[in-house]
């Protein structure tokens, strides 16, 4: 039989990939729990941890009030882990079903959806956290909180790109996911995690070529009652038309030898 790619026509059927995506990744999430007391929330009991070690020794360290350090780390350490979630899964999204793309009719932009889902519902129950600091802080809510929406929208725009494109070069090139891993931890302090990009002074003009410090603050920013940069917003439109036709072309370029390579 000779495997048809199944991503020519990409916009027929979308509603039912993203059902099917959402169902999968919404029963991975229940699988991986099974058995267990507390389920997902071992999860935002880990999160949750992280945040208060983290923040009482950085805080100590950078001499920094605690009231203004812990809300901010708890909102960048739960974004950064969708970032990295959803960077490092893209590298093996493909190879890890080469048994489902060898065998079934399956869109390549579906599988690479359900992996976005499994990081965003990881992401919800984390933002238990991040409530749960905001209320012990007393950070107060206003009608800039509400961008906190679209924000989220365009990162996860972004990364939907990232995990299509990643998953070709994964599936392609073995070499790619242990380079990646080895990479993302010196990516967390060359990011706006544990600090805020202005707090660099002069040499924040690095994070203008850091992905992931765009993505970072045009969360936390809305959470924290600040408006994000006009440079923020444009940006991360641009890096989404940008990725995404890269991500496209690619798809439809070596679609038809997705099968081979995983």
């Amino acid at each position: 039989m000779v495997y048809q790619p199944a991503d020519g026509d990409m916009l027929q059927g979308l509603r039912k990939s993203v059902a099917i995506a959402w169902y999968f990744a919404w029963s991975d999430t229940r699988a991986r729990y099974k058995r267990s007391v507390l389920g997902p929330f071992w999860l935002v009991l880990s999160t949750l941890i992280g945040v208060v070690g983290l923040g009482f020794v950085w805080s100590t360290l950078l001499h920094t009030d605690k009231a203004a350090f812990i809300p901010s780390l708890a909102i960048g350490l739960v974004v950064w882990n969708m970032i990295t979630g959803s960077i490092i899964g893209g590298c093996t999204v493909f190879t890890k079903r080469a048994s489902i793309i060898r065998n079934i009719k399956t869109p390549s932009l579906r599988l690479s959806l359900e992996l976005l889902f499994q990081q965003i519902i990881n992401f919800a129950h984390n933002l238990l956290v991040v409530l749960l600091v905001l209320v012990v802080f007393q950070q107060p809510l206003s009608l800039v909180t509400l961008l906190v929406i679209p924000g989220l929208l365009l990162v996860f725009i972004n990364l939907w790109w990232v995990i299509q494109l990643l998953g070709f070069i994964g599936a392609r090139f073995r070499d790619i996911d242990p380079l990646v891993q080895a990479i993302m931890p010196i990516l967390f302090f060359l990011s706006p995690v544990l600090y805020h990009s202005h707090q660099l002074g002069r040499t924040q003009i690095i994070m203008a070529f850091n992905p992931m410090a765009y993505w970072l603050d045009i969360v936390r920013g809305p959470l924290q009652g600040v408006v994000p940069d006009a440079r923020i917003w444009v940006g991360t439109i641009l890096m989404a038309i940008v990725g995404w036709a890269l991500a496209l072309w690619m798809t439809k370029a070596k679609g038809a030898r997705l099968p081979f390579w995983v």
